[in-house]
């Protein structure tokens, strides 16, 4: 078995990494902060749709983005933390599967936080937001993910929070787990993920009982 996580939200909560990142950009730039409430609707995008979103000009998005990074790598640690049941999760998922991570974050920051960690030993593979032309929910990332691995005869599931995540899934041919841990509404997810659990120690004990 294989299974692919995804990050924010599902194993980390970095949402006040995240948000102060976003002031500090748009503060740079004398422009209004938008809401926490509307900046955390869209995690889970990558950094560049996000700003566009919010309300950036297409042609000055890369400037907030890289104002963005400048502030969020220096404090990501402090404040970044693991998701309750998210370490249990994973060690219990080492167990039985080959394990990944799928994530719109750049590979470097996402690395260097599993590091921290001490998590990212147990994975085997990491694609980021730049490891891409065609972030979630397009199926590239997890394409490029299963081509670093074995998978013949394996079953391969993603588990997400969010709609990216199992519409990539889906695309890519492979399995989907929701979980409400992280951003993503729970109607939403009940249509586009095939299961949907509380957290992802649950997704990981369903896939367990599976195998």
């Amino acid at each position: 078995m294989i299974i692919l996580f995804d990050l924010d939200g599902t194993l980390i909560d970095s949402t006040e990494a995240i948000l102060e990142s976003f002031y500090a950009s748009f503060k740079a730039f004398n422009t209004r902060v938008p809401s926490d409430e509307k900046i955390k609707s869209f995690i889970g995008l990558p950094l560049d749709i996000m700003f566009v979103k919010l309300g950036v000009p297409e042609e000055k998005k890369w400037d907030y983005v890289d104002t963005y990074k400048k502030h969020y790598r220096p404090i990501s640690k402090q404040k970044t933390i693991l998701l309750p049941f998210a370490k249990e999760a994973i060690l219990k998922a080492s167990k039985i599967a080959t394990l990944g991570i799928v994530t719109t974050k750049t590979s470097l920051y996402s690395r260097e936080l599993m590091e921290h960690f001490g998590m990212m030993k147990y994975f085997d593979v990491l694609i980021g937001r730049d490891d891409v032309t065609h972030p979630k929910p397009h199926p590239e990332p997890i394409f490029k993910a299963i081509e670093k691995l074995d998978t013949k005869n394996k079953k391969i599931y993603m588990i997400g929070d969010t709609c990216l995540d199992c519409i990539s899934a889906k695309e890519a041919g492979i399995n989907s787990i929701g979980v409400h841990s992280g951003y993503g509404d729970r109607k939403d997810l009940k249509k586009c993920c095939e299961i949907v659990k509380e957290n992802v120690l649950e997704a990981v004990e369903f896939l367990s009982n599976k195998d």
